[in-house]
């Protein structure tokens, strides 16, 4: 049983910036939808043209990466954009690419409908000489995926590790705030929310304000600055029966459940789920254990009928705050089901840089998740892997992980956390607990969701090491993690489960 302790001026006639550029230069990774391509000639010195492009209808975000030849003879081109109805922005020469969609654009362009018709190009020319031939390119994309799962087209950070990061929390885009310059409190800004974040150190956070998406316009604007701290969209789904987080999707998803039953014509929590999924994005429970009915809305996790438990990913399994919420009995009772859901955490913080009299829980409890890069995609991925872990201390060093190896087969290959291993009734399986930074600790095993004598508690040494232990399976399905407990007795850490499932021959 999980312990919890308290704890609380742009010059138009430029060039393109470089640093701007480099933020925006898209992968060669899509295929353009269109191509727009144009010379441009001396006479058309100050002057201003329009290059005219069809959008057709169910597209929801378009992007265009924009370049031109003669730049080393001084030639200028500067860059906008109108839809069939109105003016959508103009970016001047300070950027090579830009996305528009309804809830979100690139800073210097409005977000709103994708309006099918006629839009253009609209491309002034400060300056070319007499003499100068330039062309100009053009590639347009349409419901670019990767802009629809996140804010920057490349990975902050490149390479394997444990990237910490927090999953849950509000702004004034729905109800968090903080104190203003005058100390009242007001609706906070998502920047201190960043902000706070990035001091604390964080590769990752999610800002999942209830049911809204304005806050993905305000994300994208700092993503550039906020250049080492990753910001995934996210979303907090406040339906009548419970809440969820979905992360990895900016267009807007219907959060009307209004049924209780599948099957009766109306919309359920099934199809939102369905929908998060269509978009590449994944869904997770919160706070499934909170209190309910008057004293929190909604905010217990009591199922309709019917709700598919599978098209979730993951389980807020700590929300932390003043005192941090366990959710452990009923992320138990899923994986029991056979449902295997990852364990993350939340801070659910909705007072910006802090609280009166003391700090706010950002990164309290911070969520580990091992990725092949600091990116979106690869989080997630790290996610629906259950590669994670859920740090309770809010620390920059302490980690914990597990593998398994049937020791009965000279042929089996080692698991990982959040794995499946397949063995036979009597194998014995060997496991190992790997630590880091957990001076005298003692790392707790839990068996199918209980403690027992057959696995006692493993006591540590230096605290960053590997632990072993055998079990032996009976071929039935189990699944084993780890809670590691400070000498106080003070959770610290919690492990995501590996699996051992019968083996099939």
């Amino acid at each position: 049983m999980i312990r919890l302790p308290h704890l609380a001026l742009l010059c138009l006639a430029l060039p393109f910036f470089t640093s701007a550029q480099a933020q925006a230069t898209r992968p060669d990774s899509t295929k353009p939808d269109l191509v727009l391509d144009g010379p441009v000639e001396g006479k058309q010195n100050k002057t201003y043209f329009e290059v005219p492009f069809t959008v057709p209808a169910n597209i929801h975000r378009i992007s265009v990466d924009f370049r031109y030849t003669d730049r080393e003879e001084r030639t200028t081109l500067d860059l906008g954009i109108a839809d069939p109805e109105r003016f959508r922005g103009n970016s001047g020469g300070n950027k090579s690419h830009f996305t528009i969609s309804e809830s979100d654009a690139t800073p210097s362009y409005l977000p709103g409908p994708v309006i099918p018709g006629t839009w253009k190009l609209l491309i002034s020319v400060p300056n070319i000489r007499p003499t100068e031939h330039a062309t100009y390119h053009a590639e347009v994309r349409f419901n670019a995926p990767e802009e629809d799962y996140g804010f920057t087209l490349k990975p902050l950070t490149e390479g394997k590790r444990w990237y910490r990061g927090d999953l849950h929390m509000h702004t004034a885009h729905s109800d968090g705030s903080c104190l203003s310059q005058a100390g009242k409190s007001v609706p906070c800004p998502v920047f201190l929310t960043a902000q706070t974040a990035a001091s604390r150190g964080l590769d990752f956070i999610a800002i999942t304000d209830h049911n809204a998406v304005t806050q993905y316009n305000d994300e994208r604007q700092l993503q550039p600055y906020f250049d080492k701290l990753l910001l995934i969209p996210g979303r907090e789904m406040t339906t009548f029966w419970g809440h969820f987080n979905i992360f990895g999707v900016t267009e807007y998803v219907d959060y009307r459940a209004e049924s209780q039953a599948a099957g009766d014509g109306k919309r359920d929590v099934n199809a939102i789920l369905r929908d998060v999924r269509a978009k590449g994005g994944i869904a997770s429970i919160n706070h499934a254990d909170s209190p309910g009915g008057e004293d929190c809305m909604g905010c217990r996790w009591e199922p309709p009928t019917g709700v598919d438990m599978s098209l979730f990913t993951g389980v807020e399994v700590i929300n932390g705050g003043r005192i941090m919420l366990s959710s452990a009995d009923f992320w138990d009772r899923q994986l029991a089901t056979g449902v295997s859901l990852t364990a993350i955490g939340g801070s659910d913080n909705h007072n910006g840089p802090s609280e009166i009299g003391r700090p706010a829980a950002i990164g309290w409890p911070t969520t580990v998740v091992e990725a092949t890069e600091l990116s979106v995609p690869a989080i997630l991925d790290g996610i629906r892997h259950g590669r994670v872990f859920i740090d309770l201390t809010g620390s920059h060093d302490k980690s914990v992980d597990i593998t398994a190896r049937d020791a009965s087969s000279p042929s089996s290959e080692p698991v990982i956390m959040g794995g499946t291993l397949n063995a036979s009734a009597g194998d014995s399986i060997a496991f190992e607990v790997h630590l880091t930074g957990c001076l005298r600790s003692q790392v707790h095993l839990f068996l199918d969701g209980s403690e027992g004598p057959a696995l006692p508690p493993l006591a540590t040494q230096a605290g960053t090491e590997p632990l072993h232990f055998d079990w032996k399976t009976d071929g039935r399905a189990h699944w084993l993690r780890a809670e590691v407990r400070d000498s106080n007795g003070s959770l610290m850490l919690v492990s995501n489960p590996i699996y051992i499932h019968p083996a099939t021959h």
